[in-house]
């Protein structure tokens, strides 16, 4: 008997280093791809947006005092410089519409979005001069912009293009307001971002109306949260209203991910030897309650067909849906099992305690991992009923007794 534990136990530990080396194997795929992947995606679709407010401005001439030197000796001279002042952004009234899509390269899911960004704002001209010029920086250089609307109180404005920026020039008269109205349609991947500013910003009479084609929001880290939020039919409208902000925080929405069918995989199979182990483990008890004699050898099949589900699931996922992988690789792993066990053992066993217990050992605590936050609950409390459920089965058993019938040689046929 000891030799035999002995086998398993051997058997155990070279399944639990096939299933390291696979795991390892599936999070290289999925990582060391990564950022080339993720150029590729952006390169396609568009990069993350990072939204900032339009600029108005005014170029003055000054005298400026500068020492110099003539004739070796000190002197002050009066030189014109220019001077930008940038003027106050009275209000802003800002539209914004994701919608989300997710897409797939390799074995990672990239959560892209469509966005329809439209937002009106006004600036009060401050300055000495009526000589105003109006800047919008465009989100990101890394994507496409349709449908492209730029107007000058109201009244569509022709502009020069600066690569990332659009500017134009306009006339507008000391201590009066100019209305600027951008729009246009983008897409982007992971994050929509609008910031106030570099540094901390005064904002005054802001407000933003977010909606979005999905609940499942989350707001980053030094971000603002909305003032308002009312679900709808199809996700959320969130508004973000103040009449005199200071903050150096941004407004920022991170797209829900999809579940990852690589790291899902991955995971699965780095957890596969603790499935293997329950079902080992209640197999021996098993059958050596019922004095069923299972070879070691019959253990290295059973762990070799344990194998097959995470060997197939890594490879399968680049190519279906991962809910469909899981689904057929179960589906094949079970059948090895259950038509392998019906000629060692017999129909019955095979169907009944062999079959339920790779379901539950395998297929279930394997679906655990779906769960985001709650496989590692309910693996445990898996693990506690099995416990719970063999120590009642066994409890009166002699298990001197037991293995000493096991060991016994069974007699020849002089005896």
């Amino acid at each position: 008997m000891v030799k035999r534990i002995a086998a398993i136990v051997f058997i155990f530990i070279c399944s639990s280093i096939a299933w390291g080396i696979l795991s390892f194997t599936i999070f290289t795929r999925t990582y060391n791809f990564q950022d080339k992947l993720r150029g590729q995606v952006a390169s396609i679709w568009g990069a993350e947006h990072y939204q900032s407010p339009p600029r108005a401005s005014t170029q003055q001439t000054i005298l400026k005092k500068v020492q110099a030197i003539e004739n070796n000796q000190p002197v002050v001279k009066e030189i014109q410089d220019s001077v930008v002042q940038l003027l106050k952004i009275e209000s802003s009234d800002i539209k914004v519409a994701l919608e989300l899509e997710h897409r797939q390269k390799g074995l990672l899911w990239y959560s892209t979005y469509k966005v329809a960004f439209n937002g009106t704002y006004v600036f009060i001209n401050d300055s000495d001069t009526e000589d105003v010029t109006l800047t919008f920086t465009f989100p990101t250089s890394q994507a496409i912009y349709d449908d492209l609307v730029f107007k000058v109180n109201g009244e569509d404005s022709t502009f020069s293009n600066a690569g990332d920026s659009i500017s134009t020039s306009t006339k507008v008269a000391k201590g009066s307001k100019v209305a600027l109205q951008i729009g246009y349609k983008s897409q982007g991947m992971q994050r929509w971002t609008y910031n106030f500013g570099s540094e901390v910003s005064q904002v005054r009479n802001f407000r933003l109306v977010m909606t979005t084609n999905f609940r499942d929001i989350d707001f980053p880290e030094n971000s603002i949260s909305p003032s308002f939020k009312q679900q709808t039919d199809r996700g959320w409208e969130l508004t973000w209203q103040y009449n005199n902000l200071l903050s150096g925080f941004t407004i920022a929405m991170v797209m829900p991910e999809k579940l990852q069918p690589g790291p899902l995989a991955g995971e699965i199979s780095l957890f596969a030897p603790v499935s293997l182990f329950f079902f080992f483990f209640l197999m021996f008890i098993i059958t050596t309650i019922r004095g069923i004699d299972l070879h070691p050898m019959n253990y290295f099949f059973l762990a070799c067909a344990f194998f097959a589900f995470h060997l197939l699931l890594a490879y399968l996922v680049d190519h279906i849906s991962i809910h469909s992988s899981f689904a057929i690789c179960s589906a094949v792993s079970i059948f090895l099992v259950v038509s392998y066990m019906r000629l060692v053992v017999g129909i019955r066993f095979a169907l009944l305690e062999t079959s339920l217990a790779q379901f539950i050992y395998l297929v279930l605590f394997s679906y655990a991992f779906f769960f985001k936050g709650f496989s590692g609950l309910a693996i445990t409390i898996g693990s506690i009923i099995t416990l719970f459920l063999v120590m009642q089965l066994t409890g009166r058993i002699k298990w001197s007794e037991r293995f000493a019938m096991a060991t016994k040689p069974a007699p020849t046929q002089n005896q």
